[in-house]
């Protein structure tokens, strides 16, 4: 639980301030004085990571905006332009543009690293919801980002993603005519993803404010998934846990660097660099590495309107989570079976998203459809099931004697 901040201004100018805005005591509270548990690990340190990166992609994208012309005669050149004439214009389109690669990097660790630790289990359920909706609005951002420059895997992407919603009963076509801004992908539609390109981020900013709100009332969890009982269970967050994140931000920058000045292009499509051309097809429309296991489920399943809805569902089942785990104890460490499940879980999300970047036939979409099939069976059968069935480890009675108890196991040096 979150303490009581003990600040007390010093200088008169600081007392004048704290009376009518008290917003340095308000930052001592919430990111120096907070109770954080003793014994989290580096696991944790992408929170700041990926709020690191948000700033990043907002400040770079700010700058691209200054020079980008969202008309489709003209945005493939002033991409061109961006690279070719502005000063280090090459070096902020890479950053924004692996930015995002390395923005759900980020996240999909710290999704799986709360997903292992039961981080979405009671209290918290309102902190991963806040959590899902964060990673819609990314998902959302980041497709809307990559149709700007206009090249031909930007065109196609968005025709046959929005085409996707006509599969909707009723809705379906209004929703993809609104979206288009017309009949077809065309200057109106870019110049709707353009406009919540931008303006998006800034709702991400204000979610994640959310999210930190939400993570200040219960606290932390942390690897042991037991509350703090006492005050030797909790350090404050400053330095223990500033300075652990800063150290872990400066090694995820230089992760970063490493693919925006040797590989800038790795993660991205070859095709992109052509301008956007209605008359002629790629030979294989794939989306960004993000979206491909997703991709992958909405291809496996035969129906256009049952792919959408497994689509989405894949994403939406996500919200529900902390009632689908019916075990009472958090963390995998004490979960030896789920410990098991977890990293088959994970490798089928590796699976289908490597199926993703394929062609949709032969054994490519026979191993999609059994993915997809246990995808679906981990969060509806087997965590309900393995949370009544399984024999946990027993569970230490404090976070100190967890942290004691591996200390003594440690090997002496």
């Amino acid at each position: 639980m979150a303490g009581q901040s003990k600040y007390i201004p010093t200088s008169s100018f600081g007392k004048w301030m704290h009376e009518r805005l008290p917003i340095y005591a308000l930052m001592k509270e919430t990111m120096m004085d907070f109770p954080a548990p003793k014994n989290l690990n580096y696991w944790w340190t992408f929170g700041g990571i990926l709020t690191t990166m948000l700033v990043i992609q907002i400040i770079t994208g700010v700058v691209l905006v200054m020079h980008y012309t969202p008309q489709t005669s003209m945005a493939f050149d002033s991409v061109e332009h961006i690279m070719r004439d502005v000063n280090y214009g090459w070096l902020i389109r890479y950053m924004h543009a692996n930015g995002a690669s390395m923005f759900f990097i980020a996240v999909y660790i710290h999704m799986f690293r709360g997903m292992y630790y039961g981080s979405y289990k009671a209290p918290r359920e309102i902190l991963w919801m806040l959590g899902v909706v964060i990673y819609l609005i990314m998902m959302a951002t980041a497709f809307m980002g990559y149709v700007l420059p206009w090249g031909q895997m930007s065109f196609w992407g968005a025709k046959v993603i929005t085409n996707l919603f006509s599969a909707i009963p009723l809705f379906g076509d209004a929703i993809t005519t609104w979206l288009w801004g017309g009949y077809s992908v065309d200057n109106p539609t870019l110049n709707r993803f353009f406009s919540l390109h931008y303006l998006l981020p800034f709702v991400l900013a204000g979610v994640i404010g959310l999210h930190v709100w939400a993570l200040h009332v219960p606290g932390n969890n942390n690897p042991t998934g037991v509350e703090i009982k006492s005050g030797q269970d909790a350090i404050p967050f400053h330095p223990y846990y500033t300075m652990k994140d800063l150290f872990a931000i400066v090694v995820f920058m230089l992760f970063f660097s490493a693919w925006i000045f040797y590989s800038p292009n790795y993660l991205g499509h070859a095709v992109n660099y052509e301008p956007a051309n209605p008359l002629v097809t790629p030979a294989h429309i794939v989306p960004e590495w993000y979206y491909l296991p997703f991709y992958a489920i909405l291809r496996a399943i035969p129906s256009k309107l049952g792919g959408v809805i497994a689509m989405f569902g894949s994403i939406l089942i996500l919200f529900v989570l902390p009632w689908l785990d019916t075990s009472k104890v958090r963390s995998g460490n004490y979960r030896p079976i789920f410990k098991g499940f977890f990293w088959i879980f994970a490798i089928v999300c590796v699976g289908l998203g490597y199926l993703g970047s394929k062609p949709a036939e032969g054994v490519y979409v026979m191993w999609a459809r059994i993915l997809t099939a246990y995808y679906f069976a981990h969060f509806i059968i087997i965590l309900p099931v393995l949370g009544l069935l399984e024999r946990t480890k027993p569970l230490p009675a404090s976070i100190s004697d967890a942290v004691l108890a591996k200390s003594k196991l440690a090997p002496a040096e």
